[in-house]
This record gives C-alpha cells, sequence and structure tokens, in this order.
C-alpha cells in the first residue's frame, strides 16, 4: 500500500509506519468528559503536557458538540480558542489543529498558528471557500442530525466520506492532506458506533489516511457502565483494534495511557520499533 507523508513545520506524518496520537485541547466549561478549561494558560500548560507524554499534534476546540449542547456565536468560540492556540504556538513548534466548522473561527485559528482544520461537519459551502483562499490540510468528519441510516452505517458513512474525500481533492489538496473520520457518537446510536468500529477497514480502504475519535465516548460508558473518567482502558481497547484496522490517528483525552497502547499494538501489526531497540533485547 502506498505510504503517504504529510509534512507540517518541521514535522512529518508518515501514514502507514506507526499511528499518531491527537490530544484534546477542550476550552469549553461544556465539555462531555468533563474536561472543558475555561482558563487558556491552563488550556496551554494541558497541551504542553500532552505533548511531552508523546502526543503528535494537539486539537483545540472552543465549543462542546456533547448532545444537548448550548450553541455559541462565532465571537465567543474566537476568544476562546484564539489565545490558546497562540499560547501553544509561542511555546511549541507542534503540530496544532483547530476544532471547528465555522470559516470565521477557522481564519482566525490559522493566524493565530493552527495548522489543520478539524471539521465535525465535513465540508460545507463556506468553508469550502475559506479553503480555497487559505488552503490548509483537514480532517472530514461524518455527522448527521438523525441517527436514521437506510442503507446501513457503514455503507453511508464509507459513501458519504469518499465523496467528501473528492471535493476536498477538487479544492487543489492532496490524498496526505485530507483525512477522513467515521464521527463515533455523532449522529449514531451505540450500535451504529459497534458497527463502525466492526468495519474500520472499509473505511482505512478509501485511500485517506483515517482518524478515529473513541475516548471516553458514550457507547464505552454504555457497555462498562461508568463515567468518562473511568473510561481509560474502554477507550484503550478500541483504540488497539483501530491500530490493527489501520487507523492512522487516535484522538484522545488520556495521552500518556494511550501512547503506550499504540506503541504496543504498532510494535506487533505495524513492525514499528522504538529508536532504542535492539534485536539483543
Amino acid at each position: 500500500m502506498l505510504r503517504r507523508v504529510l509534512k507540517i513545520r518541521n514535522r512529518e506524518l508518515r501514514f502507514g509506519e506507526r499511528t499518531f496520537v491527537m490530544g484534546i485541547v477542550n476550552v469549553s466549561p461544556d465539555s462531555f468528559s468533563g474536561d472543558g478549561l475555561s482558563d487558556p494558560e491552563k488550556a496551554i500548560e494541558l497541551a504542553l503536557k500532552q505533548l511531552e507524554e508523546g502526543a503528535d499534534l494537539v486539537d483545540v476546540g472552543g465549543q462542546s458538540t456533547r448532545p444537548g449542547h448550548t450553541q455559541i456565536s462565532e465571537e465567543v468560540e474566537i476568544e476562546r480558542v484564539l489565545p490558546v492556540i497562540a499560547g501553544i504556538r509561542a511555546r511549541s513548534d507542534a503540530i496544532i489543529s483547530i476544532d471547528t466548522y465555522r470559516p470565521k473561527v477557522f481564519l482566525q485559528a490559522q493566524k493565530a498558528g493552527a495548522d489543520i482544520l478539524n471539521s465535525i461537519w465535513g465540508l460545507k459551502e463556506e468553508l469550502e471557500k475559506a479553503l480555497r483562499a487559505h488552503p490548509c490540510p483537514l480532517i472530514l468528519m461524518h455527522n448527521k442530525q438523525v441517527a436514521e441510516y437506510k442503507n446501513g452505517v457503514v455503507d453511508e458513512v464509507r459513501d458519504y466520506l469518499a465523496e467528501q474525500g473528492k471535493r476536498a481533492l477538487s479544492l487543489g489538496l492532496s490524498h496526505e492532506e485530507i483525512v477522513i473520520d467515521p464521527g463515533i457518537g455523532f449522529g449514531k446510536t451505540a450500535d451504529h458506533n459497534l458497527e463502525l468500529l466492526a468495519n474500520m477497514k472499509e473505511l482505512t480502504s478509501l485511500g485517506f489516511p483515517t482518524l478515529l475519535g473513541t475516548s471516553r465516548k458514550s457507547t464505552i460508558g454504555k457497555i462498562l457502565g461508568k463515567d468518562a473518567h473511568d473510561r481509560i482502558w474502554g477507550t484503550a481497547s478500541s483504540t488497539a483494534l483501530a491500530v490493527a484496522a489501520g487507523i492512522d490517528i487516535v484522538r484522545v483525552h488520556d495521552v500518556a495511557e494511550t501512547v503506550d497502547v499504540v506503541r504496543i499494538a504498532d510494535a506487533i501489526v505495524r513492525k514499528w520499533r522504538p529508536a532504542h531497540w535492539s534485536e539483543g533485547n
């Protein structure tokens, strides 16, 4: 299989060689997992801590997308994310993504130092216009208002992401700059989520880099009967299976634990080895 390389700043994401870990930095006080931070300095410190723990990139978001969330204005979202992105950028050359679907927020975040656009609603017309003028790598997620799938959730999600990938290519982006995400927990029931997780190779076969976000999700809580902060090892289980299926990036709250999981899984599945490795050990 062709191995694609995404170059950002002085970093390279060599897809297929190992799994990359994206740390979640929520600056929305009503985050579903209870990890939202209102203080920009604490959010910056969290991002830097995640990078020290082995995160390859960090994802900054200013608006909760949990069920029943309160919609906020673009201005409030910008006020939340810009100081955090600028603060991380001032202290690190890390890869930063902005979790938004609003063109104005994206453009302001890009100016502040964000490298990647992570849109939970895929490519909308206004976003396309913004990306044509200010291109950058992007993550396109499947989402839906109502969890109904007449032709099956796997087929619909796969076809949607394939079409979104083609639209992104038409903007002049390359395959390695377009990451697709099935949107676990977004417009899907627990059974839909499990069906997608059982068929992840339907997505990895599309030819684009892939991202999976199962961290602390309600489906894990429903299976285990545990609150969000107690879902680390449930998340770890889905993460190991994601590596086996060929997922390229996992988006998580608990970076240190996830780094351990993906390193072991990568060593088994992708024959990855740490720098200090030798056959004699």
